[in-house]
C-alpha cells in the first residue's frame, strides 16, 4: 500500500513539473469594438445603443496540456450612448444629448482552450472587469438633470474566441455591468432631489495580437 502511494506520488509531482515546463506567457496588445446596452428607467428617459472602442497591452498564462489559462489587460475603454426623453413628474424634456464614459478597466478572466488542430484552438472565458473612471463625472443632461457616473465599477465578462497561428486572437464577450454605473440626478424648484440608477452592459468584439 505504501508502495502504490509513493508511486502515486511520485506521478503527480512527475505531472506538475512536466505541466509548468509546458507553461507558456504571452505579452501583447489588444484592441477592439464594444456597443453600448444602456438601461435606464423608462419613466425617466430612453438610451440608444452606441458603439465606442477599447485598446490597451495584454497577457496570458496558459498551460496547454490541460488547455487551462487565465489572461488579464489594461484597457483604455471609450464609451458613449445617446439619451433623449420626458421627465413626467416635473415635465422636463430632454433633448438628445451623448452620455460619455472613460475608463482604465482590467479584465481578469479563467479560460479553457480546445485545440482545432495545428494552427486554431477554440477559446472560452469568463471573469471579473475592475474599471476606473478618468473621465467626466458629472454631465449636464438640462439645468435640472445630472449624469453622475461612479469613480469605479464592477462587471463580468463571458465570451468566447478563436486563436490563429499563436498570435492572433479573435473574440466576443457581453460585458455585464454589477450594480448601477452611474444616476440621474433631478433637483426642482424647492431642491427636491430625485435619483434614477442606470447601467451600461456592452457587446465587444476585441482582436489581439501576441508577440
Amino acid at each position: 500500500m505504501k508502495r502504490i502511494f509513493t508511486s502515486a506520488a511520485v506521478a503527480i509531482v512527475m505531472l506538475l513539473a512536466a505541466t509548468s515546463a509546458q507553461a507558456q506567457i504571452k505579452f501583447g496588445l489588444k484592441g477592439g469594438l464594444n456597443v453600448t446596452d444602456m438601461s435606464l428607467s423608462k419613466e425617466v428617459f430612453n438610451a440608444d445603443n452606441q458603439a465606442g472602442f477599447f485598446i490597451g497591452p495584454t497577457v496570458k498564462f496558459s498551460l496547454p496540456l490541460i488547455g487551462l489559462g487565465i489572461d488579464a489587460a489594461a484597457l483604455y475603454d471609450q464609451r458613449q450612448a445617446k439619451v433623449k426623453g420626458d421627465v413626467g413628474y416635473e415635465q422636463i424634456t430632454i433633448e438628445e444629448r451623448s452620455l460619455d464614459s472613460k475608463y482604465i478597466n482590467i479584465p481578469i478572466n479563467l479560460r479553457y482552450g480546445i485545440g482545432l488542430g495545428s494552427v486554431a484552438s477554440l477559446n472560452f472565458f469568463a471573469g471579473p472587469q475592475f474599471g476606473f473612471n478618468v473621465g467626466k463625472k458629472h454631465q449636464e443632461l438640462v439645468d435640472d438633470a445630472t449624469w453622475n457616473l461612479k469613480s469605479s465599477a464592477f462587471s463580468v465578462n463571458v465570451g468566447a474566441g478563436v486563436t490563429i497561428a499563436s498570435h492572433f486572437e479573435l473574440s466576443a464577450n457581453y460585458n455585464i455591468a454589477c450594480g448601477r454605473t452611474g444616476d440621474v440626478t433631478f433637483s426642482d424648484a424647492v431642491d427636491k432631489v430625485f435619483k434614477k440608477n442606470g447601467r451600461a452592459n456592452a457587446w465587444q468584439i476585441g482582436l489581439a495580437y501576441y508577440f
